[in-house]
């Protein structure tokens, strides 16, 4: 059955397990396509497809992380028979901790491994000025100097910036809007990336994560920006099949935090 939410690069129903990656601000599931080539045959990548973008860009756009999360959970539900992990970076790590938290909160299966990237924990504050209150031609700007990872080609194309804007415009003001306080910690074991360059997510913020588990954390830094898991595809996924082996039955060793 069609799940407009979940968009599979490879779909694979004898896979022993899935691995649900929440995209960044701005994008779709689509970030994720290649990712199935560098991973476990025995795990499914289901890349979360939020309205607004892809096939679903004449879809209501949602700006709240937790109408997000609320709709979230009926469509992934389903999803959830058997042994799964979550991977978010930057705005996709805030939905899928948030959604491991709803499922915690309504009694439903937890992950095995909750992996976060480029995201510091929501207890800490944010110390940039809002974005969410600029002109068009101002936000796009500061996103493009904050974060980078507009394509020139793209900034310079009126009609598809266009297109961008409001899906862009509606996860930085979901982001904005959403504070949380400090909440009790889960209990899954967290992995925590980042890129060395990455000036908007240093390591403290990733060391952060720790107050966010009862159980175990590790913290990975990689060469790069706040994109880097573009630049570093291979690392990243070699990092997460040894993280994510355990899960399928698959011997690794995984150096200690």
């Amino acid at each position: 059955m069609s799940n407009p939410w979940v968009y599979r690069p490879k779909p694979n129903g004898l896979a022993v397990a899935r691995l649900f990656c929440f995209h960044h601000a701005g994008v779709g599931g689509a970030v994720y396509r290649l990712w199935p080539n560098g991973l476990s045959d025995r795990l499914e990548v289901c890349a979360v497809q939020l309205p607004g973008r892809g096939g679903r860009l004449r879809e209501p756009l949602i700006s709240s992380v937790s109408a997000i999360v609320d709709a979230l959970l009926p469509a992934l539900l389903p999803l959830l028979d058997r042994p799964f992990a979550v991977f978010g970076h930057s705005m996709g790590a805030v939905i899928g901790s948030e959604f491991v938290r709803a499922l915690l909160e309504r009694g439903g299966p937890v992950p095995e491994h909750l992996v976060v990237s480029g995201r510091r924990p929501a207890h800490v504050p944010d110390p940039q000025p809002l974005l969410s209150v600029l002109d068009d031609a101002a936000f796009v700007a500061e996103v493009d100097r904050r974060y980078g990872g507009i394509p020139s080609e793209v900034l310079a194309d009126a009609e598809v910036m266009a297109l961008l804007l409001p899906a862009l415009r509606a996860d930085i003001a979901a982001l904005e809007t959403f504070h949380p306080g400090r909440r009790a910690p889960l209990p899954c074991p967290i992995s925590a990336f980042g890129g060395h360059q990455d000036h908007l997510t240093p390591r403290a913020h990733l060391e952060a994560w720790r107050d966010e588990t009862l159980a175990s954390c590790r913290v990975r830094v990689f060469p790069g920006d706040h994109f880097y898991l573009e630049a570093q595809r291979s690392l990243v996924l070699a990092e997460l099949s040894a993280t994510l082996a355990p899960m399928l039955g698959e011997a690794t060793t995984v150096e200690a935090a």
